[in-house]
């Protein structure tokens, strides 16, 4: 699952790097994005990859509380969600993702290897304005000590396959994220008594 994310002015240049439509240039000074907050997404306008704001979080159908996850593996079959992944596919960037273990410890995620994350979702128009969900899979090892599940994560080079092709975006649904960094203030140790 990821509930929230973070990012910095580093993803702006990156996005900057990418993308050659820019709707604004939103302050991305480094903060947490949190669940039905306004973030940097980008999508596919005109066969060209832009940077748009969107919310973050479907309205749940009941009216209380947001979907801001989707399983990968299921995300195909579910109504509320097909349509969307079929045709409104988004990459939202991040520096990272927090997870929280059992014990409410907090990690953090992030490649050492490079300066963004990009996690795959989708987004969908609710009351006049773009929402989007960010699609999770089963945790690899680098998350698996902390969570069972985490975003699914695309390559640099993957971004416009994942928002342009549908065939494509069948196999990335099945796809285990590369290895990541993780820093943690604190672990609570366990005692095992043999």
């Amino acid at each position: 699952m990821c509930g929230r994310y973070f990012v910095d002015n580093e993803i702006m240049k990156e996005v900057r790097r990418r993308v050659s439509l820019l709707e604004s240039e939103p302050d991305m000074r480094r903060r947490d994005i949190c669940p039905s907050e306004q973030a940097l997404v980008l999508v596919g306008r005109e066969r060209e990859l832009s940077a748009e704001m969107m919310c973050w979080g479907f309205p749940h159908r009941s009216g209380k509380g947001l979907l801001i996850n989707a399983r990968a593996e299921s995300a195909l079959d579910k109504p509320m969600f097909s349509d969307s992944l079929l045709r409104r596919r988004c990459v939202i960037p991040a520096g990272g993702f927090y997870e929280w273990s059992p014990w409410k410890e907090r990690a953090s995620f992030y490649r050492e290897d490079a300066p963004a994350l990009y996690m795959a979702g989708f987004y969908c128009p609710f009351s006049e304005q773009n929402r989007f969900v960010i699609l999770t899979t089963k945790a690899n090892a680098s998350v698996a000590p902390v969570h069972d599940r985490m975003p699914l994560l695309l390559e640099e080079c993957e971004l416009e396959d994942w928002i342009f092709g549908e065939a494509f975006m069948k196999q990335v649904l099945k796809k285990t994220p590369a290895p990541l960094a993780r820093q943690q203030e604190y672990e609570q140790q366990r005692l095992t008594f043999v």
